[in-house]
């Protein structure tokens, strides 16, 4: 399996990214799969301008020459693409979400209506091989009001992935923390077997991955220095 992570953090060692490197080491306890890492805040990708000149190309490049047209080529020829990134005002880092705007030219101008009603653009070529996995973790100590604006754009746009959305973040990088933060890599790393062997993930194991780490209480005396 060819597995493309693409990591939306402005810093490769993330908390968010801890969590991801623990489930590749599950997934990939074999060492049967190809894995490669895109730093996107490395890369250079400037904005969509909307000119559609990749729409009428047609040849699923976009007419900006940068970096992203490699991505674009690597996204084509993946299994699993895990999008892994830290929540920015409820969605994704800027840096990152020009990737996703510019996989424009991966789609047509034709449009199509499905059998719920809903209208999407065809896709150029057939991506119905690709899974989608989100990792995002976040500093607030649980769900409530924080993941779903971006819960929703990710089912939009990847079409039915898993998700794993994971508060109290920061204290993957606390030393101090690790009593707690431990436990949950491990999970993590049990993730990534179980989605090796069934590629997916139970909702059990995803509740088990986005349950915090310490009681909300806690986490916020400590944040807020009490």
């Amino acid at each position: 399996m060819k597995i493309l992570v693409l990591n939306g953090s402005p810093k490769k060692k993330s908390d968010t990214f801890r969590l991801t490197e623990a489930f590749l080491k599950g997934l990939d306890r074999s060492g049967a799969h190809e894995t490669e890492i895109v730093h996107v805040i490395d890369q250079e990708i400037a904005p969509c301008r909307g000119c559609f000149g990749c729409w009428a190309r047609g040849d699923g490049r976009c007419v900006i020459e940068d970096d992203q047209n490699a991505i674009l080529k690597r996204y084509r020829s993946a299994d699993l693409i895990i999008w892994s990134f830290p929540l920015y005002c409820y969605g994704m880092p800027s840096h990152l979400k020009a990737v996703l705007d510019r996989t424009i030219p991966l789609i047509k101008m034709k449009m199509t209506e499905e059998s719920d009603g809903t209208v999407r653009h065809e896709a150029l070529a057939d991506f119905s091989k690709i899974r989608t996995l989100v990792i995002c973790g976040c500093g607030f100590p649980d769900w409530n009001g924080n993941f779903e604006a971006l819960r929703i754009q990710c089912r939009n746009c990847f079409r039915a992935p898993d998700m794993v959305c994971v508060p109290e973040a920061p204290l993957l990088n606390v030393p101090e923390a690790a009593p707690a933060a431990d436990p949950l890599l491990a999970r993590f790393e049990r993730a990534g077997e179980e989605y090796a062997a069934s590629g997916t993930l139970s909702a059990g194991t995803v509740a088990e991955l986005e349950r915090p780490m310490i009681p909300k209480e806690t986490y916020l005396r400590i944040v807020n220095g009490g």
